[in-house]
């Protein structure tokens, strides 16, 4: 039995899955990870080369340099036309079978939700939501991508910023508590594409104590596991479109 045919069995004997995903799991849709070889953190944009990746997806940026830090995420962070991936298609349908209770996922794109996923809870945020600084108004997704201000401002002369949580920010309270307790509840728990180096994110899964524990992703992780757990090095699309397969699950637009 190879390694994707045990990944499924596991799949089979579980009732109560959670997937703890991050970058890797949206490369295959086209957005770059941040730390792998061709990620954002390694690319060397001229205009941004005197700035560390980190401070860029700062609060500090957003503060001190605010007109930086908005041209950063405008051309970067942009995943409006983005869409979902065989990996995404995969979680979607095994929530559709009631297997899979939640994702907890450190990306910003939306792309789980795109794919159908109803259950996911965003732990950075999210891109595709927009509010003031000072009175709290939303904005739609378009807005800081189209606005022709340098710096996007709402009615009453705040900062409107992307509702992303940046480095030196709390993570949100109401994400992290539907995370954790799914998580404290799975029998099964599956992570993927992430390089689990980014905390608190990547404590999140020491409250698994269920059954099952799968490690998807094509790098090695500055990670221990225990001896039980499967890690399948491989990419995350290439193992969901064969786990599809022999689970018959249909995900469509299979490439």
């Amino acid at each position: 039995m190879n390694d994707i045919e045990k990944f499924c069995d596991y799949i089979k004997e579980s009732n109560d899955i959670v997937f703890f995903g991050g970058a890797g799991v949206s490369t295959e849709s086209g957005i770059p990870d941040f730390r792998s070889k061709n990620g954002l953190y390694n690319t060397k944009d001229v205009e941004f080369q005197d700035y560390q990746p980190e401070y860029l997806l700062s609060h500090s940026c957003l503060i001190n340099e605010p007109e930086v830090y908005f041209e950063f995420h405008r051309q970067k962070m942009d995943t409006r036309k983005v869409m979902p991936n065989d990996a995404h298609r995969f979680l979607a349908a095994m929530e559709e079978t009631g297997k899979l209770k939640a994702i907890v996922t450190q990306n910003i794109d939306g792309l789980h939700q795109k794919a159908g996923s109803k259950v996911v809870y965003e732990i950075h945020g999210s891109a595709l939501r927009n509010y003031c600084m000072s009175c709290g108004k939303k904005y739609p997704s378009d807005y800081i991508f189209d606005s022709k201000e340098k710096i996007p401002r709402c009615s009453c002369g705040g900062i409107i910023r992307p509702d992303i949580t940046l480095y030196e920010e709390s993570l949100p309270e109401d994400a992290v508590t539907g995370a954790v307790n799914a998580i404290e509840k799975a029998d099964m728990l599956i992570i993927g594409g992430t390089s689990l180096t980014v905390y608190p994110a990547a404590s999140f899964i020491n409250y698994f104590h269920g059954k099952y524990t799968v490690v998807i992703n094509r790098d090695k992780l500055n990670a221990s596991f225990n001896s039980d757990t499967l890690v399948i090095r491989e990419n995350i699309g290439d193992v969901m479109r064969k786990a599809a397969e022999i689970l018959g699950i249909d995900i469509g637009g299979r490439r």
